[in-house]
């Protein structure tokens, strides 16, 4: 039975076009079809981000098919077989056919090839292994690749050990994808196979591990696959700080993002958070955040009012205190509409700045040095206390500045 995937924006834009009738133009008819993502997704309904291609022309004949149809070819990845067709600012990943000649689990040599199949074989998962023409038809080399994608299965091709020993990433790319795309209990060789083999990813980058590990929690609801991560011993080995609870439960119903999904599968130490986020390389921001959020921890609770909630606020930043509460509502769901008018209120505050300085306190007759810097903080925790009053600065620092001298 012919599939073809149901009409997309993208297949029949201009663009699209353009690069498909480059390609063919050099190789024939049949030369260059549409692979993984895209074909998955279209097929299922989801929507699509990246166009990927694959060819049997060799990477230079791809190059040379592009630049001659007066587009843009950059050679991303050569030695790979990879080349990157740029048509209306809209880029092409285009892949010659490839087979593995050897892998060491973590990278692969890999030799070109004109065969469909031989490509296929070397994919991760048979829904990923889906390639379609020009026209939308559909082409399934292994047989089960649509069938899987329908049914919200991820196997992988052939034997998972095998697949998994070419690149041990593949241990968290199964529970991402099941995370994403799977429905019911995830494969049950798949599974067996990540735990066998789950020591393997020690030998992966941090990079490459903290970028799979965030694509996760970024799934609309990956408790799922992160339940299955766990029992499987994979957690554990990406995340040795850290422990699954009901917590990360209430987050997702929270809609939390990934980051905050990622800070209640930690511990609230400020100092374990760092050694975490140094061990995964995660970027700066992530990490201040998470360290932030810990900081501001102790002085936010679900029951405070909006005094102290704009007290926080101004103490620490809207983020930390927005994720800090809902940590608090991730222990105490039954509160919902309190995290929910604080969080309101976190959004909606501006952090007004100290409305005095040493210039005042110089017109006062405190000459600068230390005193200034005691007396402003001073002026500061009253005025925090007092809810940041916006009149009367100088009558309340004139009267700290007497009352200092006497």
């Amino acid at each position: 039975m012919t599939v073809r995937i149901p009409e997309q924006p993208w297949l029949t834009a201009s663009s699209t076009r353009a690069v498909m009738a480059a390609l063919e133009a050099f190789g024939g008819p049949g030369c260059a079809r549409f692979v993984g993502g895209c074909v998955r997704n279209a097929l299922i309904g989801q929507p699509v981000a990246d166009i990927d291609i694959a060819t049997t022309l060799t990477p230079e004949q791809t190059d040379g098919a592009i630049r001659a149809a007066g587009l843009k070819s950059v050679p991303t990845g050569i030695a790979h077989g990879t080349v990157t067709a740029v048509a209306e600012r809209r880029p092409f990943e285009i892949t010659t056919l490839r087979r593995d000649v050897s892998t060491d689990g973590r990278n692969a040599t890999v030799a070109f090839t004109d065969d469909w199949a031989e490509d296929a074989a070397r994919r991760d998962f048979r829904l990923n292994a889906l390639y379609a023409d020009a026209d939308g038809q559909v082409f399934d080399p292994t047989g089960e690749g649509i069938a899987d994608a329908l049914a919200g299965r991820i196997v992988f091709v052939g034997d998972p050990e095998t697949r998994i020993r070419e690149d041990f990433l593949r241990i968290l790319r199964f529970f991402r994808f099941h995370a994403w795309y799977g429905r019911g209990a995830p494969d049950a060789a798949a599974l067996a196979a990540c735990r066998a083999l789950a020591d393997g990813m020690t030998r992966l980058s941090a990079e490459r591990v903290s970028s799979e590990l965030m694509k996760l929690l970024s799934a609309p609801d990956p408790r799922a696959a992160v339940a299955a991560m766990d029992a499987a011993g994979v957690l554990s080995r990406v995340l040795p700080e850290g422990r699954l609870s009901s917590l990360f439960d209430a987050a997702v119903e929270q809609g939390a993002d990934p980051v905050a999904r990622l800070m209640v599968l930690l511990p609230p130490d400020e100092a374990v958070i760092r050694q975490a986020a140094a061990r995964l390389r995660l970027s700066n921001a992530v990490r201040d955040r998470l360290a932030f959020a810990v900081q501001a921890l102790p002085g936010v609770g679900l029951g405070m009012g909006d005094r102290e909630a704009r007290a926080a606020l101004y103490r620490h930043n809207a983020q930390a205190v927005s994720d800090a509460i809902r940590w608090r509502w991730a222990e105490a769901p039954d509160q919902a509409d309190e995290a929910r008018h604080l969080l309101k209120l976190a959004d909606g505050w501006t952090r007004p700045s100290l409305p005095v300085g040493g210039r005042d306190l110089a017109r006062l007759g405190v000459a600068p040095g230390p005193e200034t810097g005691r007396l402003l903080k001073a002026f500061e925790a009253g005025w925090i206390a007092e809810d940041f009053p916006v009149a009367g600065h100088a009558e309340r620092l004139a009267a700290l500045v007497s009352a200092r001298r006497g």
